[in-house]
């Protein structure tokens, strides 16, 4: 295997850790958003739910075996209400948008423009739950720290 494609490999593997950890995520935002926005809960769910398993194709793709997701993740802060599973949702779609960065800069040709548009995606979504913008979604977030130090959108429990 190449580098740059054990590198794009390394880039894939964390989206798909954090996808996972999107997908655990939602699970707790759907179980305390409010009814007016548990379509768009739903749909961001759903959204995650379809990039994971395309991010586990794309790493059987290059031959290698798919990060399994965690039994549990440990929540940023406690989500104890519809405000919080909100803000929640704002912070997966930040990490997502984290991991995604990395996967653009480590991929090419159509892997890169998916990844440019997960990252798009990912963006928007926290823009709609958060009601606001950074400059540089995916970057801002991470100053100072490395690019594979941002893996898992969430740790992983027991």
């Amino acid at each position: 295997m190449s580098e740059a494609t054990a590198t794009e490999l390394t880039a894939l593997q964390a989206a798909l850790a954090a996808e996972h950890a999107a997908v655990y995520g939602y699970g707790v935002v759907g179980g305390r958003i409010g009814e007016a926005r548990r379509t768009e809960a739903r749909a961001a769910y759903d959204a995650h739910r379809a990039r994971r398993d395309a991010l586990v194709r794309a790493v059987r793709g290059l031959g290698a075996d798919p990060v399994a997701a965690s039994a549990a993740y440990a929540l940023p802060f406690p989500v104890a209400d519809a405000a919080a599973s909100v803000r929640l949702a704002a912070e997966l779609e930040d990490r997502v948008a984290g991991v995604y960065s990395d996967l653009v800069r480590a991929s090419s040709g159509t892997r890169r423009q998916e990844a440019a548009g997960a990252l798009r995606e990912a963006a928007v979504r926290a823009v709609r739950w958060r009601g606001g913008s950074v400059a540089f979604p995916g970057l801002a977030e991470r100053a100072g720290t490395e690019p594979s130090a941002s893996g898992a959108s969430a740790t992983p429990t027991a």
